[in-house]
């Protein structure tokens, strides 16, 4: 059985379908978490119902606001931060010929550019105690590509290469650095595409079916575990079989 009891984890990103899910299963397993997320009253919900989740408003695209975040995450922890999620991430699809800048920039600089700001600034922590993991949620089109979403794809990439990097720069401190590579998941999110579309998206997955938003949390829950302490650079594909690494 997995015990998270007395582990301090900060989560973004908790106020979607897989965050909302990854909560309710880490709280269950006796963790204490930080959350933080887009919608204030999920926010209040969520702390209110839990009493060993404090809330934190903030805007993980503000960039020169993240050190003091984690700061304060710090503080409320008193010193020991043993994993960071980072599960935030947003999506502003368009063909690459029709792609804006700002189209752009705001998919990168939140799921690329805050990752990796937030990773850093939490390893500056976890160095002081030589130990600790960081767990990122990223994306089968990640590695597959979508149509219409070149910036989306690009963004999770590069937080899969960019983790394998920080995996090998940390591992002798004992910082494990690894991905969950969800493929389609049953959220708000997927609701909306269009049942011929949903169709053909279900065609190419091996188990014939979406995934649920507790098959992400679940493998969330090993990854912050004591049972995956000799786990690194790696990305876990949970999407049914539709891609294999």
């Amino acid at each position: 059985m997995i015990n998270l009891e007395n582990k301090n984890i900060i989560l973004t990103g908790a106020t979607g379908g897989i965050g909302n899910s990854i909560v309710e299963t880490l709280v269950s397993l006796k963790a204490n978490l930080i959350v933080t997320g887009t919608n204030e009253n999920k926010l209040s919900e969520l702390k209110n119902k839990y009493n060993n989740i404090i809330s934190l408003k903030q805007d993980i695209s503000a960039h020169d606001e993240l050190e003091n975040f984690i700061e304060n995450c710090s503080k409320e922890f008193k010193d020991k931060i043993d994993v960071l999620i980072n599960n935030a991430g947003v999506t502003n699809d368009n063909l690459t010929i029709r792609m804006n800048k700002d189209e752009w920039d705001r998919v990168i600089n939140i799921n690329l550019t805050s990752t990796f700001l937030l990773s850093k600034y939490v390893i500056k922590k976890m160095l002081k105690k030589k130990t600790g993991k960081i767990i990122n949620i990223t994306s089968v089109v990640g590695h597959t590509g979508n149509l219409g979403q070149a910036n989306y794809s690009a963004s999770k990439g590069g937080v899969t290469s960019m983790s394998k990097s920080l995996s090998l720069e940390y591992a002798k401190k004992n910082i494990t650095v690894n991905c969950i590579a969800p493929g389609f998941i049953e959220t708000a999110m997927t609701q909306m595409i269009n049942e011929d579309y949903r169709n053909q998206l279900k065609s190419k997955i091996p188990l014939d079916r979406f995934g649920s938003p507790q098959d992400i949390a679940d493998c969330t829950a090993f990854l912050c575990s004591e049972m995956s302490n000799y786990i690194t650079g790696e990305t876990i594909h949970v999407n049914g079989g539709m891609y294999f690494s």
